[in-house]
């Protein structure tokens, strides 16, 4: 790994890092990490100086491209071939920068674990489980392959994945993200670290797996007394688990401290900055994020209205060449007022964007019916649904994947109007194409930009505004803020309000994030395996909820307070969803109920209407209180 000229700037290196040099598992110090690029060279991380002793956990903060994994990319060597490195970077008072290529690989597999952000491109996908598990343990610590899958077995009970002996024997893409970053993480164990380096570990995951993956981690830490580093975008994340908290900016650490100083009294606007997004509103019923339009009138026909919708998907081929049914959504029934933002939560697998793909018409129903502004959608011809679909449009999760690569800004908001206003002369386009991008905050001149030249913040608003070019009346929001920044996140959600005060539309918004839906919504449906468990006004549904699911989903949510969250991770549920090919019988959510009775497991709960108009589907919910 080449290095960086010397730096004359003397003043970062003896920066206080919050552990003495013996008490150190790794120690940074001036480390600057920086890339060759046809452009010239960009720094992604400047003169950063900060340690981390055994057993504590450093939480790293900041937003995406604040140079967060580079930095400790840099240290384990895995930099491309074009990255370079100045300063220093001691493990247990080893330098890991000019270390010869075999000890570093031995470091990283006996010393130092990690845990990617994403878990699916991290393991190998043709090797089993206990395989991949096992190799560590087997080229690292010199055990035979039958001890090695002995202890795999047992790394697998202790990072808590149900049915071991039998996850052992699966492929990556037959288990679940929350498995699957357990998984990572018993690979990262297997080899006895003293060093664990978690990057966004929770990043694609709900908030309720979040929750079980962060308590996890801070129950190794104290069982096996591991230093461990967490990087996050978020500030909720550290906040259980984390010891002390560095906060970087634009590759620089702008402060450290101890994590109570930093969250109580942080002394740079950046960070007040940071904690303040996080924070948002109490989900104790607080007014949504922007003044939502007028009420529709009392009695008025709902703009969208579902009736029993039910979706069946055909799973491959099983034994003997039979095909699985799986429901992906049961019986959902339910209407949106004319202006309305309606939020649906759930866990990944519950039927969230079924329910957005159903009301589109981009998927059969099994049963029921849509019907919008008064016309059933089902069986309508091509061509009239084609035109109804310039009131009803989407935005969708994945930023960068959402926008063809190929295509300009300015192409990509046009194409709508290709379709459907193709009366439109050139002057008509490109001024509606400007409009669109300002009304989204995004300058004319990025029109001719290509997504790949934008960050995902700005990507997301491209989508939005090819969305909004044709003033639709529905707008379905698809996950859209699940991968930005909490800072983009806030951005996006302040636009998406300001959208809606300048015209009247509905807005289906879909998250896993049940704090940031309470942000925009008047509305919240909860779903659980394809059923609805609650619908209610938001302020009633966070500040008194109903369903156990309800409940579990809210106490998941990270808590940005090192006072509040450490407990709220204590009390974290634990267990999966069952398989939704394998529903269980009554109540869906009865298998990881805390409540549930005999007459969970025999009938499925009905429906009820509340006298203050919420609904909920819990045998017991009156009891419970």
């Amino acid at each position: 790994m080449p290095s960086i000229p010397a730096s004359t700037d003397p003043t970062r290196a003896g920066a206080a890092d919050g552990a003495t040099e013996a008490e150190a598992v790794l120690r940074l110090s001036a480390l600057t990490v920086a890339f060759d690029t046809p452009g010239g060279t960009v720094t992604a991380a400047r003169e950063v100086t900060l340690a981390v002793a055994r057993g504590e956990c450093l939480g790293v903060v900041g937003e995406s491209g604040a140079g967060k994994s580079q930095l400790f990319l840099a240290v384990l060597g895995l930099l491309p071939g074009n990255g370079r490195t100045q300063g220093s970077a001691r493990f247990r008072g080893s330098e890991l920068l000019t270390l010869e290529p075999a000890m570093l690989d031995h470091v990283r597999g006996a010393g130092i674990g990690m845990v990617f952000q994403d878990p699916m491109s991290s393991l190998t996908p043709h090797l089993q489980v206990g395989e991949q598990i096992a190799e560590v343990m087997v080229r690292h610590r010199r055990l035979s392959r039958r001890q090695a899958r002995k202890r795999a077995l047992e790394l697998l009970r202790r990072v808590q994945v149900a049915d071991p002996e039998r996850r052992l024997r699966q492929y990556p893409h037959q288990l679940s993200g929350g498995m699957r970053q357990r998984v990572m993480i018993a690979i990262a164990l297997s080899g006895e670290p003293q060093l664990l380096i978690a990057d966004e570990p929770t990043t694609a995951l709900d908030v309720t797996v979040q929750a079980q993956i962060l308590a996890l981690l801070a129950e190794l830490k104290r069982e096996r007394g591991l230093a461990l580093v967490l990087i996050t975008h978020d500030p909720g994340v550290v906040a259980g688990i984390a010891d002390r908290v560095s906060v970087m900016r634009d590759g620089r650490i702008v402060e450290t401290g101890a994590v109570g100083a930093i969250f109580r009294s942080p002394r740079e606007p950046y960070t007040r900055k940071l904690l303040r997004e996080a924070r948002g509103p109490d989900l104790a019923g607080d007014a949504p994020h922007s003044s939502p339009p007028a009420p529709a009138a009392p009695g008025a026909p709902a703009a969208l209205e579902l009736a029993g919708v039910s979706v069946r998907y055909t799973i491959g081929r099983g034994w003997l060449g039979r095909r699985a049914k799986l429901a992906a959504l049961s019986e959902v029934s339910l209407e949106l007022a004319r202006g309305e933002a309606l939020g649906v939560v759930g866990e990944s697998g519950c039927g969230k964007s079924t329910l957005v793909r159903a009301v589109l018409q981009l998927l059969p129903l099994h049963a029921g019916r849509v019907v919008w502004m008064g016309r059933a959608l089902g069986g309508l011809p091509r061509s009239a649904l084609r035109s109804l679909r310039r009131d009803l449009q989407i935005i969708f999760q994945d930023p960068f994947g959402s926008l063809d690569p190929r295509m300009t800004v300015g192409e990509i908001v046009a194409e709508p109007l290709e379709v459907h206003a193709r009366d439109f002369t050139p002057a008509a386009h490109a001024a509606a194409v400007t409009a669109a991008l300002s009304q989204v905050r995004l300058g004319a001149e990025l029109s001719s930009r290509y997504p790949h030249e934008l960050s995902g913040g700005q990507c997301q608003r491209v989508g939005i505004a090819r969305a909004m070019i044709l003033r639709p009346q529905l707008l379905a929001c698809d996950e859209p803020l699940s991968a930005l920044d909490v800072s983009t996140q806030e951005q996006i959600l302040t636009l998406l309000g300001e959208l809606r005060r300048a015209s009247p539309m509905c807005l289906l918004f879909v998250s896993h994030n049940v704090a940031l839906v309470q942000r925009l919504c008047e509305r919240v449906l909860v779903l659980y395996l394809g059923r609805m468990m609650e619908l209610a006004p938001a302020a009633a549904l966070y500040s008194r909820p109903l369903h156990p699911y309800t409940r579990e989903l809210l106490a998941a949510v990270p808590v940005p307070d090192p006072d509040i969250q450490p407990a709220r991770l204590e009390r974290v549920g634990r267990g999966e969803p069952p398989s939704p090919l394998t529903p269980p019988s009554g109540c869906v959510y009865r298998t990881r109920c805390p409540h549930a009775a005999a007459v969970c497991r025999e009938r499925i709960p009905a429906w009820e209407k509340l006298p203050d108009g919420r609904y909920v589907a819990c045998h017991r919910w009156r009891e419970l209180g």
